[in-house]
């Protein structure tokens, strides 16, 4: 025991004389000649505690996660591996009448390249932001934007459908199924012949280019259901670059200044000149004013006495100087005399006057909308004492004003699908019809039946016969078909050096079927084509193509 004890006591001389003189020999940053202590008790136990806290602390959220919050983090988990997305069904093929497809899908959008169909077909893009508004649109979805393809959209673009995809940690497709098939467009058979249409389209830009037309109109209108068989507007847009999304292409469509996007039969405003005179003629028949065989002797101008002034009479010029001529023959020649006189009154002859010109003009469907299906279209203007007051400053109406509208120029304006529906009210003795795209509908098309005697619509399609036989449209006097008619003529453009020439009429005419109108726009006043010559090579191309049409 002594020995141990004694080898306890036995100190190293350097803890003797550990002092502050040899503590620059240690190392003090590893802790060199610091005397350890032991940990007390207490901060174990302090530490024990805190991480005993923090134990519960995470046991309780994972518990939270897990628990309570299982089911939406297992969906929120779900729908990061599985995507839902949209399918996009193929819209439906737009077919004419005869089952010619003139639009198909390819696997794109893809239109009948023949010139002639764009503004009724239309094309199809992007929902803009309205379209987004107002209708549950997708914003990649094709949409139809104007023409067959918008008005018939909802038929043709068919129901989405839904695919889930199986979405991997590189967002790569492992897998996917159809949740819910897609439903195809159905398809649309519209009451055009292509045949027709091509063929109508390419005599109108012939004739343009051939005159010096800038542009032109058409529409033939079957009499007895309101369907249209051709309905032409050129110049026109392309609507395969339209779809393409060519922004080029899409830019030069748009800044080209013939106004290609311009649906002229139902959108484009013209003075229709003596093709109102139809309508002239039959408001006084019906009103009683004139016999049909009663004579108004034209000169060759209307004098019109000015008593402030008897120096300075108003003269009211015709085309030339016609003799006495009934309603027949002044129908045949176009005498504008006999329309100042029955439209305005003169001497002992009582006139429409204004009123009744528009209310005859209202009752054939001028003034309004034809109600077909397509987008942007005009009602035209029929001049009257308030229109002007409100156009020229608070202007009186004249019976100058009278004249000029009973020939169709003033502020009159038409749309020429609004003559080809006016002119089957005379056709078919009365029918005003509403005109359809739709081929062969189910449902009548009849607007409204005019209450007009027979007999004078009777009058009206001899004096249209008239005209063609031995008038002012003989060029379409031709042995095949038929054909009652009646011409005009509008000035336009400054100076009233430019012209645009009309036709309207049907065929045939013993048993009509079909009417028919043509526009050539803003020729020279030189020109003596125009209308007639369109539809003079139509029928003629008829004869031997279409002959179905002229039976």
């Amino acid at each position: 025991m002594w020995l141990g004890y004694r080898r306890r006591q036995i100190l190293d001389p350097d803890e003797i004389f550990l002092d502050s003189r040899n503590l620059p020999s240690f190392n003090t940053q590893q802790f060199e000649g610091v005397i350890e202590k032991p940990i007390g008790k207490k901060a174990i136990t302090i530490v024990l505690a805190v991480f005993f806290i923090l134990a519960l602390f995470f046991l309780g959220r994972l518990l939270y996660l897990q628990v309570v919050e299982g089911e939406v983090f297992a969906k929120r988990s779900n729908q990061n591996r599985l995507r839902q997305t949209l399918v996009f069904a193929d819209r439906g093929i737009i077919y004419d009448r005869n089952g010619v497809p003139l639009a198909w899908n390819d696997p794109k959008r893809e239109y009948i390249p023949t010139a002639g169909f764009s503004q009724i077909l239309g094309y199809i893009g992007f929902p803009n932001e309205l379209e987004l508004k107002d209708k549950d649109f997708n914003p990649k979805e094709y949409i139809g934007k104007n023409g067959v393809e918008n008005i018939f959209n909802d038929i043709l673009m068919g129901a989405k459908g839904v695919k889930i995809e199986e979405i991997n940690a590189l967002g790569k497709i492992e897998s996917d199924y159809v949740l819910k098939i897609a439903k195809p467009g159905e398809s649309v058979a519209i009451s055009i012949d292509s045949r027709v249409q091509a063929e109508l389209y390419k005599i109108i830009k012939d004739l343009a280019d051939e005159h010096g037309f800038s542009g032109g109109a058409a529409a033939i209108m079957d009499v007895t259901t309101g369907e249209v068989l051709a309905l032409v507007s050129y110049p026109e847009f392309d609507s395969n670059i339209m779809a393409s999304g060519d922004g080029a292409g899409i830019r030069q469509q748009l800044n080209d200044n013939r106004n290609l996007f311009l649906n002229r039969p139902v959108s484009g405003l013209y003075a229709p000149g003596s093709t109102m005179k139809l309508y002239i003629a039959i408001g006084a028949l019906a009103e009683n004013l004139i016999s049909p065989t009663k004579t108004i002797v034209s000169t060759g101008q209307l004098v019109v006495p000015n008593p402030y002034h008897p120096e300075s009479p108003s003269i009211f010029k015709d085309n030339k100087a016609h003799g006495a001529v009934d309603m027949k023959r002044a129908l045949a020649v176009s005498s504008n005399v006999y329309f100042y006189t029955i439209g305005g009154g003169f001497g002992g002859q009582k006139g429409l006057g204004i009123k009744k010109i528009e209310k005859y003009s209202r009752l054939f469907g001028f003034g309004q909308k034809t109600g077909i299906e397509l987008n942007a279209e005009e009602a035209g203007v029929i001049p009257n004492p308030e229109w002007k007051e409100l156009n020229f400053n608070g202007e009186p109406w004249r019976l100058g004003d009278t004249y000029h509208t009973a020939i169709g120029q003033y502020g009159y304006l038409v749309t020429p699908l609004q003559v080809a529906r006016a002119v089957a009210v005379i056709a078919s003795d009365g029918l005003l019809f509403k005109p359809t795209l739709r081929a062969r509908p189910t449902e009548s098309r009849v607007a409204q039946k005019i209450n007009i005697k027979s007999e004078d619509f009777q009058v009206i399609r001899e004096g249209m016969r008239q005209t063609v036989t031995n008038g002012t449209a003989i060029v379409l006097n031709t042995s095949q078909v038929a054909v009652a008619a009646k011409s005009g003529t509008a000035q336009v453009g400054a100076g009233k050096s430019r012209i645009n020439a009309w036709i309207s009429g049907f065929f045939p005419y013993d048993q009509p079927r079909y009417s028919f109108v043509v526009v050539m726009e803003n020729g020279p006043l030189s020109t003596n084509a125009g209308g007639g010559m369109v539809m003079r090579r139509l029928l003629d191309w008829m004869v031997v193509y279409a002959p179905e049409y002229l039976k």
